[in-house]
């Protein structure tokens, strides 16, 4: 389970006690329809406070698992990364400022940029406690001719699928510019997934490399249509999110793709677990992405000792040290 921070989850519950559940849970339903029709100038997603606050409460936890999940699989692999700053792009109402922050204790100033002026004077009033406390709010939509800080980490957290398809490589190399490390997270779906891919091609020509989730920067070696990789990381609900998103489960899990790219040499994984390991007695089936064999399915038994006692305690999303 991956858990709010407790002054987050106590700013946003604040947050959410101005209203009602019963409000809460009708503003997140009308959401879910607009999105599912498509928002309009007239009528965009996010008409009211209590959209806003419904938003905060249906996205803000699962933004925060996903990007943290993602930021530390990208820490594993860069143990000499220590930013300073970041620079996080379409931030919404601050997710990934406090994910970056826990992940990077290092972090000392985060300029986050935000389209919507209610999302932001929402992210600004959670974020009176976030981890960095040096937070500047710009109130900016997503351009790649926009000037921009330079930041040692540059963030986007489910803000690239907002935009049309043909502007996405060039916003990323625009992230890409003057950021010591880039990170993309988008839905855990076919077109998240396809989304990824074109930014890890456009952080790749940027002359990043790629450290996760990839042990590679070669092609991709899933075929569209047929698969793609995408990770899931599980976070509990407090009643009031049961109410607002119409649940019975304490949890759910937040399906998620992502990629991070870094300048300079770093070492990679052999390989990375592409779906939840099987586990039967005595064998560990495992699905793997390789740095030089493409995806493979490989069975780890009993036999080979210290490696099968890894496999039966490795999970979907973690490195994996051989390909064999």
């Amino acid at each position: 389970m991956t858990l709010l921070p407790d002054d987050l989850r106590t700013a946003l519950d604040s947050a959410l006690a101005r209203y009602a559940p019963h409000d809460l849970s009708r503003a997140m339903e009308q959401l879910a329809e607009r999105y599912r029709t498509g928002p309009s100038a007239a009528a965009p997603h996010l008409r009211t406070p209590a959209d806003i606050a419904a938003y905060a409460a249906y996205r803000m936890p699962a933004t925060y698992a996903a990007a943290g999940a993602a930021m530390r699989q990208a820490a594993a692999r860069t143990p000499g990364f220590t930013p300073r700053t970041q620079l996080d792009v379409g931030g919404g109402t601050g997710a990934a400022l406090w994910a970056a922050g826990a992940v990077w204790p290092t972090l000392e100033r985060v300029t986050v940029l935000e389209h919507d002026p209610q999302i932001i004077d929402l992210g600004r009033r959670l974020a009176r406690t976030a981890p960095v406390r040096d937070v500047t709010w710009r109130h900016a939509s997503i351009d790649p001719g926009l000037d921009r800080p330079a930041a040692d980490l540059v963030t986007m957290s489910y803000a690239l699928n907002e935009l049309p398809s043909r502007r996405h490589a060039d916003v990323v190399r625009w992230l890409a510019k003057d950021a010591t490390m880039v990170l993309v997270v988008e839905p855990g779906t076919p077109a998240g997934w396809a989304n990824i891919v074109t930014a890890r091609q456009a952080l790749s020509e940027s002359g990043l490399t790629v450290v996760a989730p990839c042990p590679h920067d070669g092609p991709c070696p899933i075929q569209p249509g047929r698969d793609w990789c995408h990770f899931s990381v599980r976070l509990p609900r407090t009643s009031l999110h049961r109410k607002v998103k119409s649940g019975t489960l304490g949890f759910e899990d937040e399906k998620f793709s992502y990629v991070a790219a870094v300048r300079g040499e770093w070492s990679r994984a052999a390989a990375r677990v592409l779906r939840h390991p099987q586990k039967r007695k005595g064998v560990v089936s495992l699905r793997l992405c390789t740095g030089d064999e493409g995806v493979r399915d490989v069975i780890v038994s009993k036999r080979q000792g210290e490696l099968y006692r890894l496999a039966r305690d490795v999970d979907w999303g973690d490195d994996w040290p051989a390909a064999d």
